[in-house]
């Protein structure tokens, strides 16, 4: 045995690691790495000292601190994530520099200044599984803190973490608390009517698997049940966008119903190993608490949609006992039979629903191509792959060539030769036709086809409100994206919803009621570019030059190159007079020629 003292002590350690460093250097090395300095001189470092913490190791894009006290290290982490939360508010999403946080107390040995062990190697490995801006804790730093931190964990149950010889549990705070899964928003109105036929949010379903990337499974799960259920016409359906934005929060199902205004929540899990899958759920009443209808589902992987279909129809037995035997059996109907290429789609749609970032956007294009080979009769695939070019083109991510536009023709026909009556790819293909390939006609008919099929679905309402605007008929066009902020008051896409409608107030001359509207566009994304437009021509044509020329010096700084002489090629397809007083407002609002 060696005779050389080693010292240990216990510590709470914690992990930080920038998420996805080497695509943000790889898109501007000297912006990113300035903003990383700035970031540690500002937020990182005077944290670590405040909270009596103390920096052992840089790593680069990285750090490794020790504290005495887990409740330091956990407050700590809180806060930081909090402040860089705050600090990305005004980055574009594929610039946002986000950490992932690991925290673990252990037995650690000193040597000079640095520290090694299993309790610095939990706290890496807890840190990779964490999300960007998130918080992942081991179970003994857990029991340390428990009742002595105001913050809320979710159990992700045993994990195997790399290196790790046994399994262990693990914690984390859904996005570090510091990027609320609701974001900051124009205020919700508490006091929502219920609708006048049974009303329903589905919540995602809680992944009780070891393995952390089967969440995009339970989403999917989640998501084909709310398709299913919005199928019914007899029943009000919240959208996967608004229900979504309580994915791992302990939620108060009350408060839920009162935010979504619905009178029934349904919750579950599911958990999946080997070839093996359980599905549970609850239906509760949100005005009482009161538990309806609790059951399991267990079968084999191949019986999923089967499963799926056991649960629909429990919950419309509960809730809605007299519907038709014709809308079940349609509600049953499944875009796809091979559960390879359903993965696929589902994991598509995780990255689709990213929406400002067009690494996400560019790997969901390529996931519904893939789940379009291993199924070329998949039409919900064609279509969502259509949408991912028209999102593209939204965000300025492709100059819109003939190349691809005949592809987006392309994948758009085929989505309705094959998908009739799949109102997801009629809408998705029929917003595509029209913001792409400009066809606003073929494009509105396919929308219309789709809100006639599933009168719940609230993406196709905000699509259907803009192609109103864009063929002149503005009034149509707010009622359709009310409809849609019915359907979905969360949805993390409001600030589209909020910005036709102001643009329906600007062509209809109400520039005061525009300028409101663009106003709650930009609460939550102050740099949102279609927002900033819209702000400036409507404060402008209603004489405030002071709050047009402050949202058109923001615009500027954002799009240098924009001009009264460009912009028809970045807007929608207006009509030439609408396009004209747009054009104008903008000019008022100091755009150059």
């Amino acid at each position: 045995m060696s005779s050389d003292y080693v010292e240990r002590r216990l510590a709470a350690i914690l992990a930080a690691d920038v998420a996805g460093s080497c695509r943000l250097m790889g898109i501007d090395e000297e912006g990113t790495l300035a903003r990383l300095k700035a970031l540690r001189r500002t937020i990182f470092d005077p944290k670590i000292a405040e909270r009596h913490g103390r920096i052992v190791k840089n790593t680069g894009d990285g750090a490794i601190a020790e504290f005495a006290s887990v409740v330091d290290a956990v407050r700590c982490a809180d806060e930081i994530q909090r402040g860089m939360a705050k600090q990305n508010i005004d980055v574009p999403q594929d610039k946002r520099i986000e950490l992932r946080i690991g925290i673990h107390v252990g037995d650690i040995i000193i040597e000079e200044n640095d520290i090694f062990g299993d309790g610095v190697n939990i706290a890496v490995r807890l840190e990779g599984i964490a999300e960007p801006g998130g918080i992942s804790i081991s179970d003994d730093a857990r029991r340390q803190i428990r009742g002595k931190i105001d913050v809320t964990f979710e159990d992700l149950g045993s994990q195997s973490l790399k290196n790790i010889a046994e399994p262990m549990r693990v914690w984390r705070v859904p996005y570090g608390r510091a990027v609320p899964a609701v974001p900051n928003r124009w205020p919700v109105d508490e006091t929502l009517a219920l609708p006048n036929k049974p009303s329903i949010a589905v919540l995602p379903f809680t992944n009780l698997s070891s393995d952390p990337e089967q969440d995009y499974f339970a989403d999917g799960m989640a998501e084909d049940i709310i398709t299913a259920l919005s199928h019914f016409k007899a029943l009000f359906v919240i959208a996967r966008n608004s229900s979504f934005t309580y994915k791992g929060r302990a939620v108060d199902v009350k408060q839920v119903g009162r935010e979504l205004g619905v009178r029934y929540v349904l919750e579950g899990s599911v958990r999946k190993a080997a070839n093996r899958v359980r599905i549970t759920g609850q239906l509760v009443d949100t005005a009482t608490g009161a538990h309806l209808w609790a059951d399991r589902f267990d079968g084999g992987i191949g019986d999923i949609f089967d499963l799926q279909d056991q649960v629909t129809e429990s919950v419309v037995g509960a809730i809605a006992p007299a519907i038709e035997k014709a809308e079940i059996e349609r509600a049953k109907r499944k875009p796809t039979e091979s559960l390879d290429a359903y993965a696929l789609y589902s994991r598509g749609l995780d990255r689709l629903y990213q929406f400002a970032s067009r690494q996400a956007n560019d790997e969901a294009l390529r996931l519904f191509n893939s789940a379009i080979e291993l199924d070329p009769d998949f039409a919900s695939a064609y279509g969502r792959a259509a949408h991912c070019y028209a999102i593209a083109k939204v965000n300025g991510w492709i100059s819109v060539t003939a190349n691809e536009i005949a592809e987006v023709t392309r994948l758009a026909q085929r989505a309705v030769e094959l998908g009739k009556d799949d109102a997801t790819a009629l809408a998705a293909s029929g917003y595509a036709l029209a913001y792409v390939v400009r066809d606003l006609e073929v494009g509105a008919g396919l929308i219309d086809r789709a809100l006639g099929l599933n009168s719940n679905l609230a993406e196709a309402w905000s699509f259907g409100g803009w192609v109103k605007n864009w063929l002149g008929e503005p009034e149509a066009g707010i009622e359709r994206f009310a409809r849609a902020m019915r359907l979905s008051p969360l949805d993390p896409s409001l600030l589209r919803m909020r910005s036709g409608t102001a643009h329906a107030h600007f062509f209809l001359g109400r520039y005061d009621e525009a300028a409101s509207w663009a106003a709650r566009a930009l609460q939550d994304s102050p740099a949102y570019q279609p927002g900033l437009r819209i702000a400036a021509a409507s404060n402008a044509m209603a004489g405030r030059l002071e709050q047009a020329h402050r949202a058109m010096a923001r615009l500027r700084q954002l799009n240098p190159a924009l001009r009264v002489s460009n912009l028809k090629d970045l807007v929608a397809p207006w009509r030439a007079e609408d396009l004209s007083r747009y054009e104008e407002g903008l000019r008022r609002a100091g755009l150059p020629e």
